[in-house]
């Protein structure tokens, strides 16, 4: 799992690299030869996307760093930790929910794929099966009980 996130995160990273250093510089030099930069829409528009571009590599650089600072061999094997899928049963709706922690850039709620900041991954943390858990959502409170988890070792194989 973390290799794949490594993958996505770099392949996104080279891409942005090379808007930022071929292609933005061009789409500048050609609004620069449009003449008043005032009123230079496509000058502004080359510009803001170049700082974005600027911030979101940034961001990807810092978020490989952190990957590659995990220790695998360092996570629970029998509690909630980075790359978990959980089973959960909330006796209120009378329904079981399955989430997967990951990190916040993976992260897609309607996939089920819940970042590991979030109120939900925080209150899953270090849990293990047959816990109760209590969450604080924006929605209200949720009570969950875990009822599986397969961790990334499981996942993995090791």
């Amino acid at each position: 799992m973390l290799s794949e996130v490594r993958d996505k995160l770099e392949k996104e990273l080279k891409a942005l690299e090379k808007e930022y250093r071929q292609e933005l510089p061009k789409e500048i030099k050609r609004a620069l030869q449009m003449g008043d930069l005032r009123e230079n829409s496509e000058y502004h528009s080359a510009l803001e996307r170049q700082q974005f571009v600027k911030a979101r590599m940034g961001h990807l650089q810092k978020q490989l760093k952190e990957l590659a600072m995990v220790d695998v061999s360092s996570l629970p094997r029998d509690r909630v930790a980075l790359g978990s899928v959980i089973s959960l049963f909330d006796a209120e709706a009378e329904r079981s929910i399955t989430y997967e922690l990951v990190i916040s850039d993976m992260a897609d709620f309607s996939k089920g794929l819940v970042s590991v900041t979030s109120p939900i991954g925080k209150g899953l943390l270090g849990r293990k099966v047959g816990d109760e858990v209590t969450i604080k959502i924006p929605a209200g409170t949720r009570n969950y009980e875990i009822v599986k988890l397969v961790t990334l070792h499981d996942r993995d194989g090791k």
